[in-house]
C-alpha cells in the first residue's frame, strides 16, 4: 500500500513526532510511504529519512498559494498513493483540493489535539468544505471526538478515534536502582518520595502548581521532592517560585531532556495537573514506565489514566485534591506498585505504537466506495 502523509512541517513537536514514528512503522510493514510537508521539511525531517521514508516540500508562502497547491499536486500524482492521510486542519484542506480526480482511494484527516482556539472561522469552513470529500475524520481521542461532533465540526458519521502510541521499547518500568541513581546525582535524600513530571513550562500545564502542594506535603511532614523536566517561557517564574516557597532544597527543575524514559523510571509518581490537554503521550510514556499517575480531568486524560486502577483522577485547578491525592500515594508504597503495573498493562494493551498502527490500518484497508471517493473520482483532474 502507498500512504501520503501531510503536515504542514516537521518542526520539533508532539504531532510531528507522532507522524515520523507512524510513517516509519508503516514503512517497517512493507509499504510505500512518503511525507509531504505544507510549509517546509523541519529538523525532524532527517530521521524519517533514516527510516527510509522520503520527505518533500512544498514551500507554502503566507495566505493562499496556489504554487505550493501545483507542487502538491505534483507530488501527489507521482507518488499515486492509495492513501492520502494528513495531520491537521490546514494540511487537510490544502491536500483534498490537490488530490481532487487523482483517483485516491482513501483520504483520512487525524485532528491532533481538542482544537480549541485553532482557526479562523475562514479555516474552519475550509477543513469543513474539504471533509466533504474525506472517508475519516480521526480524533485522537474520545473527548476530542466528541467535542468535534458536538460543535458540528467533524460529521458523527464520519468520525473515529484512533488513539497516538508510543515505541515502547524505550521504556522499562521504574525500579529502585535508577530512582537511588538519580536521588544521587540531584542531590536528594535517599528517603524522598519522587514526584516528577514532563512538559513545557507554560500556563496549559500548570506546574506552579506542584510546588504548592508540594509545599504543603513537606509541611505535613511526608517525606517528598520534586522533578520538573521541560523548558519553556514560565521557567524564571517557577524558579522565583520555587524559592519563595522554600523548596530549593527539594524541587529540581531540569530543563529539556532527551533522556526521559531513564528519568520516568527513576519518579515514584507522575504528575499533570494541566488545564488543558489533548491525548498526552507524557500520560502514555509514565504508563509505560510503570508509574502511578495523578492527572487532572481534563482533554483525553481520563482515557489514560483510570481513576483508582492506575492512578487518581482530579479535578483541574483543585490545590487541597492535589496535595491530598499526592500525600495519599507519597505514604502507600504497595498501593504505588499496584497502580503503576495496571498503569504499564494497559499501555502495552492500549498505548502502542502497533496498536495505532493497527487502528488506522483499519480505515485505510476499507474497500467499499464512499460517496466521498464518488465525489473525489468525479472531478476531472
Amino acid at each position: 500500500m502507498r500512504i501520503a502523509h501531510v503536515v504542514e512541517s516537521l518542526d520539533i513537536g508532539g504531532l510531528e513526532h507522532v507522524v515520523v514514528a507512524l510513517a516509519a512503522a508503516q514503512r517497517a510493514r512493507g509499504h510505500e510511504v512518503r511525507i509531504i510537508c505544507l510549509w517546509r521539511r523541519g529538523a525532524l525531517a532527517e530521521r524519517a529519512e533514516l527510516a527510509g521514508v522520503r520527505v518533500e516540500c512544498c514551500d507554502k508562502k503566507s495566505g493562499l498559494d496556489a504554487q505550493a497547491l501545483r507542487r502538491m499536486r505534483t507530488l501527489l500524482r507521482e507518488f499515486g498513493g492509495d492513501v492520502l492521510h494528513t495531520h491537521n486542519p490546514m494540511a487537510h484542506y490544502y491536500a483534498v483540493a490537490a488530490s481532487l480526480g487523482l483517483g485516491i482511494s482513501r483520504v483520512l484527516n487525524s485532528r491532533h489535539g481538542m482544537g480549541s482556539g485553532e482557526l479562523s472561522a475562514r479555516r474552519e469552513k475550509l477543513y469543513r468544505l474539504a471533509l466533504l470529500a474525506t472517508d475519516h475524520a480521526v480524533s485522537v481521542c474520545d473527548a476530542a471526538r466528541q467535542r468535534f461532533v458536538a460543535h458540528g465540526v467533524m460529521p458523527a458519521r464520519k468520525a473515529s478515534v484512533v488513539r497516538n502510541g508510543i515505541d515502547l521499547s524505550r521504556f522499562v518500568a521504574r525500579n529502585e536502582a535508577a530512582g537511588a541513581a538519580l536521588r544521587t546525582a540531584l542531590g536528594l535524600p535517599d528517603e524522598v518520595v519522587l514526584f516528577g513530571t514532563v512538559g513545557r513550562l507554560n500556563e496549559a500545564k500548570q506546574q506552579g502548581r506542584l510546588l504548592v502542594a508540594l509545599r504543603t506535603l513537606l509541611d505535613s511532614g511526608v517525606p517528598a521532592a520534586l522533578v520538573i523536566a521541560g523548558d519553556g517561557e514560565l521557567r524564571a517564574a517557577l524558579e522565583s517560585q520555587t524559592d519563595s516557597l522554600g523548596l530549593r532544597e527539594r524541587v529540581r527543575l531540569l530543563g529539556a531532556r532527551n533522556d526521559v524514559p531513564d528519568l520516568l523510571a527513576a519518579m515514584d509518581v507522575f504528575v499533570l495537573p494541566s488545564r488543558t490537554e489533548g491525548y498526552s503521550l507524557a500520560l502514555v510514556e509514565a504508563s509505560a514506565a510503570a508509574l502511578p499517575i495523578i492527572a487532572t480531568a481534563v482533554g483525553g486524560n481520563a482515557e489514560i489514566v483510570h481513576d483508582g486502577v492506575t492512578g487518581r483522577v482530579i479535578p483541574a485547578g483543585d490545590d487541597d485534591r492535589l496535595a491530598a491525592a499526592m500525600r495519599e500515594l507519597a505514604l502507600d508504597a504497595p498501593r504505588r506498585a499496584s497502580l503503576g503495573a495496571q498503569a504499564r498493562a494497559w499501555a502495552l494493551r492500549e498505548g502502542s505504537l502497533d496498536a495505532m498502527c493497527d487502528g488506522y490500518q483499519r480505515l485505510y484497508g476499507e474497500t467499499e466506495q464512499s460517496s466521498a471517493a464518488r465525489l473525489r473520482d468525479g472531478i476531472s483532474a
